[in-house]
């Protein structure tokens, strides 16, 4: 892996090209020099062939026109001796032939025995008629040799002629030679290149293979290290230039991780939930409160269709939701609680760009709408409440006004009615009052040690006196000895006074009421059953709403504001305690309340 990982790097690629320019250059200069040389040494064998051959010339032209005695040797012999003098040459042959191309004398000590024959060569003609030449050519061995002819003229007269074979081996030889050493040199010389090409390339790639592996880590998210300057040459103000970006990353990196730790906090303290989507409506963020509100983890639904998520994939389409400027109300409730949340939409969208995504922010609105759906009751209710008194009031003072004052029976009695109908628009404002304080943590409670048994004999001695008539018997168990709580007395005996004549008043003649106390470890339990007409099962957890009432038409004709329950429930949990209750339809009903023995100081309360 790594030896084709050095064969892609830019080291060797470099150090390629340098070989390659050695390579190019040596066979450019090889060829050009060979070529020149080959050509400087024919031209130089040829012009001393040449010169040996005038000089030959002129030597036998004086021999054949020099006057000869008979007692001198033969002119073969001479010719013999010049040949020998002038033209020793070796490889070579020199030929001294005469106007009937006779052979006069031969260079060659073996070929004597041609002297005196007659030369067939077309070329020795040519030259007896006065053409001299010279040319390369190959013998029937192949080999290359150099043919040179001459006339031997004297004064416009042709006395013969001087042919010479001399062979070119020795000069292809040397080039043979000057070739093999030239050959070694280069790769002397490439050898050398390629140390000097690797060190050289080193002093580039090196600077390259530190920037490349910064990058490598820059990828990763390390922006701390930096790349050596070897120089400041180009290479060394890349480096510097690349470090200067890896401070501008690192900076940029910090900020941008800062914003985004910035805006997953938020995103993930937020108490709305948030959910975004690309182009397509598919989910690709979705922050911790989105997951809680539509009960899924992200991990699971990421690349999920937004309306799909939502239940609104029957009636909207991912690129509608771009168009809406509003907010859309979205019901996930189900038959034993209300959800309610509030989504509202805006388009993810470049300056002058296509639409990226959405933004979906989630709100739960369920205390919010049933707050408002409260409120919207509790204005009808109170309306109504005071609308039924005053209604009755106006129609019996205008009664009163048309006479019937004056008569001894209805006067007296709607007199009666109209203060009946005042006290309790009385009791309504006061109970309202009360809630009001309540509500706005305004209600003063101060703490006493109490003994509750005490207090229920004495709110019981006292409904009994108000229930003779009624025929009402109270049952009451509770423990002889004290039993002390910390409490409000007064607040709670408006507590047991609510629930007990809520007992009286809906008890038969003759019904009992019961009265139990139930001491534990750390609270009492105080429990008061009537045997009235009782409280039906799905009304029950409705009976500490406020104006709540099972038999309106009852509960109003007996003076009830239905909100005694709840003002009973506001002031034991301010007490620290609870309050339940438990009935059977036709058969009575137990309200039981708990209290702690002690209850340590809250704010708003004082002891």
């Amino acid at each position: 892996m790594k030896i084709a990982a050095f064969f892609k790097s830019i080291h060797f690629k470099m150090i390629t090209i340098f070989m390659l320019l050695i390579v190019i250059a040596l066979q450019v200069i090889g060829v050009y020099f060979t070529g020149e040389l080959e050509s400087q040494l024919e031209e130089n064998h040829k012009d001393m062939i040449i010169e040996r051959a005038d000089l030959l010339e002129y030597n036998v032209r004086q021999e054949l026109t020099r006057d000869r005695d008979e007692e001198e040797e033969p002119l073969e012999d001479d010719i013999a001796d010049l040949l020998q003098e002038f033209f020793s040459i070796d490889n070579s042959e020199a030929q001294v032939i005469g106007p009937n191309q006779q052979v006069l004398g031969t260079s060659d000590w073996n070929e004597q025995d041609i002297v005196g024959q007659q030369s067939t060569s077309v070329r020795v003609e040519r030259a007896l008629l006065g053409s001299s030449d010279d040319k390369i050519v190959k013998d029937r061995t192949g080999n290359r040799m150099l043919v040179v002819t001459q006339s031997i003229e004297d004064n416009g007269d042709i006395l013969g002629a001087i042919y010479i074979e001399a062979s070119m081996g020795s000069i292809y030889s040397e080039m043979n030679e000057i070739n093999s050493i030239f050959f070694k040199g280069a790769l002397i010389a490439l050898a050398i290149t390629a140390v000097i090409g690797i060190l050289l390339s080193q002093t580039i790639t090196k600077p390259i293979v530190d920037m490349r592996k910064q990058a490598k880590v820059m990828r990763e998210g390390d922006f701390s290290r930096r790349v050596r300057v070897y120089g400041q040459d180009e290479i060394g103000q890349l480096a510097e230039s690349f470090n200067s970006l890896t401070m501008n990353l690192k900076e940029a990196n910090a900020m941008t991780e800062g914003e985004r730790k910035k805006l997953s906090s938020v995103l993930t303290h937020m108490t709305d939930g948030v959910i975004a989507t690309d182009e397509l409506g598919r989910i690709i963020l979705m922050n911790k409160r989105a997951e809680q509100l539509l009960n899924v983890q992200s991990n699971q639904i990421m690349g999920a269709s937004l309306p799909e998520m939502l239940d609104l994939s029957e009636t909207v389409a991912p690129s509608d939701l771009y168009d809406y400027s509003d907010s859309i109300l979205l019901d996930f409730s189900d038959e034993h609680k209300a959800f309610l949340l509030e989504a509202n939409f805006s388009v993810i969208r470049n300056e002058e760009g296509p639409v990226n995504g959405l933004i979906t922010v989630l709100h739960d609105v369920t205390e919010k709408e049933t707050i408002e759906r409260e409120r919207r009751e509790f204005v009808a209710n109170v309306s109504h409440e005071l609308r039924t008194p005053l209604t009755t009031m106006r129609s019996y003072l205008e009664a009163l006004e048309d006479g019937a004052m004056e008569d001894e029976n209805l006067g007296p009695r709607f007199l009666q009615v109209t203060q009946n109908e005042t006290e309790r628009m009385i009791r309504l404002v006061n109970d309202l009052l009360q809630l009001s304080k309540m509500d706005s943590d305004d209600l003063k409670i101060t703490f006493e040690t109490v003994d509750l048994g005490a207090l229920l004999h004495q709110i019981s001695e006292r409904f009994e006196m108000i229930t003779k008539d009624k025929n009402i018997r109270f049952s009451k168990d509770i423990p002889i000895h004290p039993i002390y709580v910390d409490m409000d007395k007064d607040k709670m005996m408006q507590v047991f006074d609510n629930i007990v004549s809520n007992g009286v008043k809906y008890s038969p003649d003759g019904g009992t009421i019961t009265i139990q106390v139930i001491t534990r470890a750390k609270a009492i339990d105080i429990e008061i059953s009537d045997e009235g007409v009782g409280i039906p099962k799905d009304s029950q957890p409705k009976v500490f709403d406020r104006f709540y009432r099972v038999d309106k038409a009852r509960a109003r004709n007996l003076g009830g504001t239905g909100l005694g329950l709840s003002i009973a429930k506001e002031l034991v949990e301010s007490h620290d305690g609870y309050i339940s209750i438990d009935s059977e339809w036709q058969k009575g009903t137990t309200v039981s309340v708990t209290l702690p023995y002690s209850v340590h100081e809250k704010a708003g309360v004082s002891e």
